[in-house]
């Protein structure tokens, strides 16, 4: 599959990095709204061609749009792209409200396309050692998970955090896609959602990069709580901070009634995996850890570009990522109104399973 990178900041040269040499995909243009960055990357990776985002959503020899754009832009770029008759995997979410989500799975569906969207860790060793265990019946029958992703903000080192405190980013959309997406794979679809949201601070820092010092304000709620209940009855509990200076909280357990699972952050494609069965007397390592080496961000682009030339959908799919976004959509908003319950109208279509460390 021939790719065209849209968006040059700064997950594209990893996610470059990642894919060069696989035999599924070859990058061949890149544009970005800033053409100094295009061609830096361009240069950086040894991309063929550098265009105009327009010359490069339109170009005859690119088969699928790797969409990087900040959130806000995501639909915009992946219909545009669709449009023009081109696969599209982009960056997480998949949209930022659900009647644009909806637009790209509709668009996708009419022309025959596929939209991929990250986060790809549930593909990786690490979800997939847990959904084996749960397969297997090592918990019994699952029947609540505690998630948490709490730090003291991304301005610790990204040169440009903004985009990150923008509506449709915070924790919530741009860490919490990648929980939600492994505790779907793991759990199923969620059925309703409540939450609580606050913000500590209506303005934050620059600490990293030639811009550290200087401030920006905060438009989306930095700490969230939020209650989730699955379509199998079981329970669960997602924190997402920027608020928090430090924890030991585990970052995902799940129990049953026959054990516990923890496991580590749901941004890993790995490690450690650690069990507890009923009647043992401490936690035994299933997986050991770190084990990132076991995925790559852009995982989810190569294994997209393989079922598509073998005629089969994606894992990482738009349908996925629509239900996370769902969740998502619906967990901001009952931040926003101070609580309540939403239930949620989507269902994951089928189970993502495969072989811990297929793709990679």
């Amino acid at each position: 599959m021939r790719v065209g990178v849209v968006g040059c900041g700064n997950v594209s040269s990893r996610y470059l990095a990642n894919v060069a040499g696989d035999p599924a995909v070859t990058v061949v243009a890149c544009a970005d709204a800033d053409p100094a960055r295009a061609r830096a990357l361009g240069a950086a990776h040894a991309v063929p061609e550098v265009h105009p985002v327009d010359a490069l959503l339109t170009h005859p020899d690119i088969d699928l749009v790797l969409n990087l754009t900040p959130p806000r832009a995501h639909a915009e770029v992946t219909l545009r792209a669709l449009e023009h008759g081109k696969h599209v995997y982009t960056e997480k979410p998949l949209a930022t409200t659900m009647a644009d989500g909806h637009r790209i799975v509709e668009a996708a569906r009419a022309r025959s396309l596929q939209v991929g969207t990250a986060p790809d860790t549930f593909l990786g060793v690490g979800a997939q050692t847990c959904a084996a265990l749960l397969a297997d019946g090592a918990i019994g029958t699952p029947t609540s998970v505690n998630a948490a992703m709490m730090n003291a903000g991304p301005e610790r080192f990204h040169p440009e955090p903004e985009f990150l405190y923008q509506e449709g980013a915070g924790p919530l959309f741009d860490i919490g896609p990648y929980y939600l997406t492994v505790l779907t794979e793991l759990m199923g679809s969620v059925v309703r959602v409540g939450a609580l949201g606050a913000t500590a601070r209506t303005e934050r820092v620059v600490l990293a990069g030639p811009r550290a010092g200087s401030t920006f304000s905060v438009q989306t709620p930095t700490h969230i709580n939020s209650v989730l209940e699955f379509a199998s009855g079981a329970m669960g509990m997602l924190v997402t901070s920027f608020d928090v200076v430090a924890t030991r909280t585990p970052h995902l357990e799940i129990h049953g009634t026959e054990g516990t699972i923890v496991a580590a952050q749901a941004n890993s494609w790995g490690g450690p995996v650690l069990l507890r069965a009923a009647g043992s007397t401490d936690f035994v390592e299933v997986l050991p850890g770190p084990r990132d080496s076991d995925g790559f961000m852009g995982m989810g682009l190569v294994e997209m570009a393989r079922a598509i030339l073998a005629g089969q959908p994606a894992l990482a799919s738009a349908t996925r990522g629509l239900h996370v976004l769902e969740v998502l959509t619906a967990i901001a908003a009952a931040a926003r109104s101070g609580g309540g319950f939403t239930t949620i109208g989507s269902r994951l279509e089928t189970p993502g399973r495969r072989d811990a460390g297929a793709v990679g």
